[in-house]
């Protein structure tokens, strides 16, 4: 895969919050491969598909917790608990500023937990910096052999 073909993950049900996070990452030309995933169901599906070669790695899952059908909270487990996907990079990207939300994501294995931010220009910065470093400067290992 090339520097140019980043694979994400997006799983968020606001229309809203998914075009706020695209235009974020387009902008500095980090939304060349994004799949949106619109609950946990979808990304559960979309996941299981690309650890069977369906598609390419990704990089980074940027998931909200408070989806319709299977919660974040549950999809982060799921990744975890899976040895295809349990190094996968998670972000949770969420409105949640509730203090059990946030051990529980973190207990679970989550790299990171970012807040959204109401304001469109704080919003927009947050996810362009979460992109430069989890798509530019993050260097994970090719391949995790499983065992």
């Amino acid at each position: 895969m090339s520097s140019n073909e980043l694979e994400i993950l997006m799983v968020d049900d606001s229309p809203e919050d998914v075009e706020l996070m695209l235009r974020a990452l387009r902008k500095h030309n980090f939304a060349n491969r994004v799949h949106v995933a619109e609950d946990g169901e979808e990304a559960l599906k979309y996941l299981l598909s690309v650890c069977q070669g369906a598609g390419d790695p990704l990089k980074v899952v940027f998931l909200d917790l408070k989806l319709p059908k299977v919660s974040g909270i549950e999809v982060l487990r799921s990744i975890r608990s899976n040895p295809l996907t349990r190094h996968l990079p998670v972000v949770i990207v969420t409105s949640s500023q509730e203090e059990p939300d946030l051990k529980e994501c973190y207990r679970l294995g989550a790299n990171s937990y970012v807040v959204k931010p109401v304001e469109f220009d704080t919003f927009s910065k947050a996810i362009s910096d979460l992109g430069f470093y989890w798509l530019i400067l993050n260097k994970p290992p090719l391949q995790v052999e499983v065992k």
